[in-house]
């Protein structure tokens, strides 16, 4: 009993001899673990340190050498020195407000707007819904607008545009000289009926014109315009009638059968086609309304 107390006294000694060499003496707690703790460092704790590749950030950013043919386009903004140059910003402003109103000026001072009204209702009259499409006939009505001013359209160019870009007249002169041929078609149509051209010089208080330079052209344009949709309107009615006479009958027939659920449209749609076709309509309707404008500008 005695011996084994002393094997196991022997075993601890040795022991805790081995700790003591393991533990150094000099070690002791930090006063403060927070502060300390943050500033030791901690190898695992950082990613190591290798060198960027070279050349990675030229493949990414670098301009390349052989750049493509584009013309540099720049814009610089700044006061004008001179009055001139005042004078051209205002006329490049009123170019633009021209070109911008260029489709409705073409629509109302031409023979455009006689014409989509006037096919515009061949095909009401036809009872046709979506055959013609409205961009076929106003694609129509925009080359046969080309065939008749065509003599209008060359004299503005003669002798405003291309003397304009030769240098040869001003802005104001060029206005003019393109401003005369329409005042000249446009009064040709008016000329048997000036009465739209005398309401609009009554209602702005002018005296009685002698001539066409006393009517001034914001008169003359709203007088054009009135007279146009007069005569449009009146062609229309005249290429409704035949047309009307044909769905009376039909509906008349239809009533004196019985047949009160068929659509009467249905029926005289046909008839009327083949009676447009019979005597050429579009032949006929594009001669009469090409002429209408020749005979009123002889």
């Amino acid at each position: 009993m005695r011996r084994a107390l002393h094997i196991a006294i022997m075993i601890t000694v040795f022991a805790t001899g081995a700790w003591a060499q393991e533990t150094p003496a000099t070690a002791v707690f930090p006063s403060s673990p927070a502060d300390t703790a943050r500033s030791v460092p901690i190898p695992s704790a950082q990613p190591a340190q290798r060198a960027f590749p070279s050349g990675a950030a030229t493949a990414t950013t670098a301009i390349p050498r052989n750049l493509p043919v584009v013309p540099f386009i720049d814009l610089a903004v700044r006061s004008p020195e001179t009055g001139q140059e005042v004078a051209f910003s205002l006329q490049l402003l009123l170019l633009l407000t021209v070109l911008s109103l260029a489709p409705s000026m073409i629509i109302l001072v031409t023979s455009f707007l006689r014409i989509s009204i006037v096919l515009d209702f061949v095909k009401r009259a036809l009872s046709l819904q979506q055959v013609p499409p409205s961009q076929v006939l106003m694609g129509i009505a925009l080359f046969l607008t080309m065939f008749i001013m065509w003599p209008t359209f060359d004299e503005v160019y003669t002798q405003s545009i291309k003397p304009l870009a030769d240098g040869q007249i001003g802005v104001e002169e060029a206005y003019r000289a393109a401003e005369k041929p329409f005042r000249i078609f446009m009064y040709s149509q008016m000329r048997s009926d000036p009465e739209n051209i005398r309401l609009f010089m009554s209602m702005r208080g002018l005296p009685k014109p002698q001539s066409l330079a006393d009517v001034p052209t914001y008169v003359l344009i709203p007088s054009f315009i009135l007279s146009e949709l007069t005569i449009a309107f009146k062609i229309g009615i005249l290429l409704y009638i035949p047309f009307i006479i044909i769905d009376m009958v039909v509906a008349s027939t239809l009533m004196s059968m019985g047949m009160i659920m068929l659509p009467p449209v249905m029926i005289s749609t046909p008839f009327k086609l083949i009676l447009f076709v019979l005597v050429d309509g579009w032949n006929l309707m594009v001669r009469q309304l090409v002429e209408s404008f020749m005979r009123n500008g002889a």
